[in-house]
Parts: C-alpha cells; sequence; structure tokens
C-alpha cells in the first residue's frame, strides 16, 4: 500500500481497532453458546469432566471480553488511544486462541480420529472466519496462530498416517488464511484509507466552499454599497443636467450640455443593466403572465429602435404577426430589447429582422442579423456577465457585456427558451421559444391582451413631500420642480416629515403626493417610513400616493420594495422620468 499520511495512518488505526471492539462484543455470546454446544457435545461422546472445564475456561474468557468491552466504550479518548487499545484486543484474542487450542488436549479422547477431525474443522473454520471478521491485522495474528499451533501439537502427539493427514491440512489451511487473510486486510485498510481522503477532500471543499460564498457575499456587499453611493451623485446630475439641458436651450453651449446628458445616459444605462441582474438574481421581479400579442411588442421595439437603426445606416424589419404568446409583455419586451440592441451592436452592415412562427404549439420569435457572427468556440460563454467578444479595451459605446445575461435570465424567469445559432463573417440568429396563446376577445368581439401598460400622465400634484437626507439631490429635484410649477418641500429624516406632515395639515394644504428615498442617513428605513407616512396622512381618496427612489441593488431591499407594490424608480433619475412617474400617480383629492 502507498505512503499513507501520518493524520489518515491514525484514522485508520482507530477505525480498525473500533471494529475489532464491535466483532468481539458482536460474537461473544454467540462463540460462548456455541462452546457450551461443544462441551456437551463431546462430554456426551467421551463423559470425560474435561469438557466442563474447557468450558469454564470459555466462561472466564467471555467475562474478561464483556469486561474488556465495557472499558473500552467508557474511554471518550479511545480514538487517541488507538494504540494501546490494539494491543489489548491483541492480548485478548491471543488469550481466547489459546483456550480453543487446549480444547485440542482436553475434549477429544486420545486415539479419536472421528472426534478430532470434528475438532480440526471446527477450528480451521474459526480461524478463517477472522479474514472477514477481524479489520487489524495483529489481531488476525494473535487470534488464528495460537488455536492452529495448538491443534497441531495435539495431532502430532497422537502420531498415526490419519492425525498426520490432519497436521498436513490444518498446516495448509492455516497458510492460506495467513495468506488471503494479508490480502483482504490490505484490502480493507485502502477501502478505509481511501474513505477518509474523500472525507479530508470534501471537507477541504466544503471549507473552500465557504471561503468562496464569504468572499461572493463581500463582493455583493461591496459592489450593492459602491452601487447605491455610484447612483447618489449620477442621480443628481442627471437632474441638475435636465435643468440646464432645457435652460441652455438656443445657448452655444446647448451642444456641450446635449453631450454631457449623452455620457449620463450611457453611465445609467450602465448602471441600470448591472441592477437588472440584482434583481433578477434577487427574485425581485414577479412575472404577470398573460395571453400577450406579439404585435403590440414588436411595435414598441420598432419605435425605439429604427431611429438608432437609421443612424448607423441600418435597416430594421419586424414582421406582423397574428401570433399571441403566453408571456409578461413588458418583461418580454425588455428581452427582446437586449437582443436586438446587441445586434445592432454588432451589425457593420445590412440589417436585423425580428419574425415571429409558429411551430406546432411553440412560437419561434428570431433576432436575425447581418452582422460579425459568433466564432463557436465563444458561443458558450455569451451569455455570462461582463462577456464581450473583440473588446479588450472595454469600449463603453459596446456596453458592460450584460445584455445577453439579462436576457438570458428573463427568458428562464418567463419560462421560455432561448437558442443561438450563428455564422462568422454572415451573421446570429437568436430564437426564443414561447408558448403558444389563443387571441382574447373582449365583449364586442375585438381582441384584447395584456400589452405592456402605457400611462398616460395625468396633472401633476401640486404639493409634494420629498424626504431624502442628500442636500445636492434635494436642491437638483427643487430646480426641476420648480420648473414645472410643483411646491416641493424637503425634510431628511423622520421627525421633519412628520412635522412637516402635521403642518401641512394644520395649514389645510395637505400633501398630495410622497416621494421617499429608501435609505436615510445613520441607517434609518426609508421604506417604513413612507408607508407610515403614507397610511397616517391619507386623504379622503385613500393613502397619500408615494413614489419611492433609490439606488440599491442588494436583493434584500428590493424583495421588500417589491413586496409592497409601491411604485419604484431606480438611481440615476432624469427629470423626464421622475416627472412622468410623479404624473402617473393617483391624482390628489
Amino acid at each position: 500500500m502507498p505512503a499513507v499520511p501520518p493524520a489518515i495512518t491514525e484514522r485508520l488505526l482507530a477505525a480498525q481497532v473500533d471494529v475489532q471492539a464491535r466483532v468481539d462484543r458482536d460474537s461473544r455470546w454467540i462463540e460462548t453458546l456455541f462452546s457450551i454446544f461443544m462441551a456437551s457435545f463431546f462430554y456426551w461422546q467421551t463423559g470425560s469432566p474435561l469438557a466442563w472445564a474447557w468450558l469454564g475456561l470459555r466462561a472466564l474468557a467471555h467475562l474478561t471480553g464483556d469486561q474488556l468491552s465495557r472499558r473500552y466504550y467508557a474511554d471518550a479518548t479511545r480514538a487517541q488511544n488507538a494504540t494501546r487499545w490494539l494491543h489489548r484486543f491483541m492480548a485478548f484474542s491471543a488469550l481466547e486462541s489459546t483456550i480453543w487450542a487446549t480444547g485440542a488436549w482436553m475434549l477429544p479422547p486420545a486415539g479419536d480420529a472421528v472426534l478430532h477431525a470434528l475438532l480440526v474443522i471446527i477450528i480451521t473454520i474459526a480461524s478463517s472466519a477472522a479474514i472477514y471478521a477481524t479489520q487489524a491485522w495483529p489481531v488476525v495474528v494473535a487470534w488464528t496462530v495460537p488455536m492452529n499451533l495448538g491443534l497441531i501439537a495435539a495431532l502430532l502427539w497422537q502420531g498415526g498416517p490419519a492425525f498426520l493427514f490432519m497436521v498436513a491440512c490444518v498446516v495448509t489451511n492455516l497458510g492460506l488464511v495467513m495468506h488471503f487473510g494479508r490480502r483482504q486486510q490490505r484490502h480493507m485498510a485502502q477501502t478505509l484509507v481511501a474513505r477518509f481522503e474523500k472525507e479530508d477532500l470534501a471537507d477541504r471543499l466544503a471549507e473552500q466552499v465557504q471561503v468562496a460564498q464569504r468572499a461572493s457575499d463581500a463582493k455583493t456587499h461591496f459592489l450593492a454599497a459602491a452601487s447605491h453611493d455610484l447612483r447618489q451623485p449620477m442621480h443628481a446630475i442627471a437632474l441638475f443636467g435636465s435643468v440646464l439641458t432645457r435652460e441652455l436651450a438656443g445657448h452655444r453651449l446647448h451642444a456641450s450640455a446635449t453631450r454631457l446628458m449623452h455620457a449620463v445616459d450611457a453611465l445609467g444605462s450602465s448602471l441600470d443593466s448591472m441592477l437588472d441582474v440584482s434583481r433578477l438574481d434577487a427574485g425581485a421581479i414577479t412575472p404577470d403572465i398573460a395571453p400577450t400579442p406579439l404585435n403590440a411588442v414588436l411595435q414598441r421595439l420598432s419605435e425605439t429602435f429604427t431611429a438608432t437603426a437609421e443612424e448607423r445606416g441600418l435597416q430594421l424589419r419586424l414582421r406582423a404577426t397574428p401570433l399571441w404568446v403566453r408571456s409578461d409583455p413588458q418583461l418580454l419586451q425588455r428581452a427582446l430589447a437586449n437582443l436586438v440592441d446587441n445586434a445592432l451592436k454588432y451589425t457593420p452592415h445590412g440589417g436585423v429582422l425580428v419574425v415571429a412562427r409558429l411551430r406546432g404549439d411553440a412560437v419561434w420569435i428570431d433576432v436575425c442579423d447581418t452582422g460579425i457572427g459568433i466564432d463557436a468556440a465563444h458561443r458558450p460563454e455569451i451569455f455570462q456577465e461582463f462577456y464581450q467578444i473583440d473588446n479588450p479595451g472595454r469600449d463603453r459605446t459596446r456596453g458592460l457585456g450584460m445584455g445577453l445575461s439579462i436576457v438570458q435570465r428573463l427568458v428562464r424567469l418567463l419560462g421560455h427558451e432561448i437558442h443561438v445559432d450563428s455564422w462568422p463573417g454572415r451573421g446570429t440568429r437568436f430564437r426564443v421559444v414561447a408558448q403558444r396563446a389563443l387571441p382574447v376577445h373582449d365583449a364586442r368581439g375585438v381582441q384584447t391582451g395584456a400589452t405592456a401598460p402605457r400611462h398616460a400622465p395625468g396633472s401633476l400634484p401640486r404639493h409634494v413631500l420629498l424626504v431624502d437626507d442628500e442636500d445636492d439631490i434635494a436642491d437638483a429635484m427643487q430646480t426641476v420642480m420648480h420648473c414645472v410649477g410643483v411646491q416641493l418641500h424637503r425634510a431628511a429624516d423622520a421627525a421633519q416629515a412628520h412635522a412637516a406632515c402635521a403642518q401641512a395639515a394644520h395649514d389645510g394644504t395637505p400633501f398630495d403626493a410622497l416621494i421617499c428615498d429608501l435609505r436615510l442617513a445613520e441607517g434609518a428605513d426609508g421604506l417604513t417610513l413612507a408607508l407610515t407616512l403614507r397610511e397616517r396622512h391619507a386623504g379622503a381618496t385613500g393613502p397619500l400616493p408615494t413614489l419611492i427612489i433609490t439606488g440599491e441593488t442588494a436583493p434584500e431591499p428590493l424583495q421588500r420594495v417589491r413586496a409592497t407594490s409601491l411604485p419604484v424608480l431606480f438611481k440615476p433619475v432624469d427629470a423626464s422620468r421622475l416627472l412622468q412617474a410623479l404624473g402617473q400617480l393617483a391624482p390628489p383629492g
């Protein structure tokens, strides 16, 4: 057997001794009962009282072994003292084996070849059983050798051809027992060593998994904190930039302001991509599966990407279709939008085609392009986060490499499938496979369906409470609201917010809406505060309309926000999105 590390050698010895202790304990009564049967049989055949004397020796061995077992299992440090216990079990096995050897002198009468042959059979069986019943090789030797040597000596003492033949049989059996017993013991030891090595490997693997999990948790916490801290100033920049672009209309610096907002939008898009991944992994997005007309989804894709395709000199074709699928229209549109956006980025000439086909009970939605294609070696990796082909310089105009990762998560969330086929230099086809749905008709027989909701902005609330501890963000919000005639009152914490609501109610001008940041100063929970203000200062038409704004990306806060069903915007938010969301709140009472 190859060299074994000392630690495993100690465990191996402890395991072998433990098995030996169990074998001795479990077989002791069987051995004693068989000894009673043997003594009774030989006394019946010979009438010699030596049979009972031999049984007395066996009874003493039984009591000694029972005491040894009790002491072994009472020893809490037996694994550390395995060597000492091995020597004790060796001595006890040698004692028992010697008592069996005395049976060859005490049980059969002199010259009785039949009874001697019966005893030879019994002892050879008992010694052969040690191959499988005993784990430690020294114990095998201590059990096997004394009884066989005693039997051989007794047979030689009798003399005669029959007894010499028995001696030859016993010697042969002893040799076979020692040979195969040694091999069996080595095999058992190797099995135990392999088990211990696997256990050690599993323990080390579990430790590495825990280390990796701790590192992943630390990375997630760091990214969430970093993302939140980045979104705070980005939110203020987006709001101030929107106002600046509006105020500089017609001025020579308007182009610079516009380029500034393009850069802000690009950075915001990158942050949104990372937020999408965090929200999907956190389970903060729940699909609303319903019959969905594909035409409505394709129409919104056309509205979104037609201008981009024209700017790049590409053709964008979206074929109308009467097909419906079971899906969430908003999430399906986001998945297809990422595929179209990705296709436009990697198509230098030609165009992009989006077409739906019916195949049995499934609908194939293909996004095909005439772009550069994807080499077969890269296809298994394209759905990984931040993976981009031929972009070692991380050109930001080509995104972060998150689009396909988001698509895969969305498709899985919707219960659809996605497949990719590509021909380098000729183009790529992404195929989303969804379940077909039957069209839904209203009472007039006109097709209707769960299309992506489009809220027409209502009139903006005139008196709004903002709860945010960031001065820059509050100033930016104040500027934006002032431009559209909304009176904004700012509170930095819960005490100021409650005081402001009470004062507004006392003055007869209660707030029409509430805008609250999710994370406030000193770890205060903005969501709990918003829910409290929403109920405590409800108006005649119901709870105070509330909008949550946050830069959080961690899973737990996002799940809590989702559970409230409150509208939420993720920083950075520009002025148009903010005003649109504010206009979609319940109208003031």
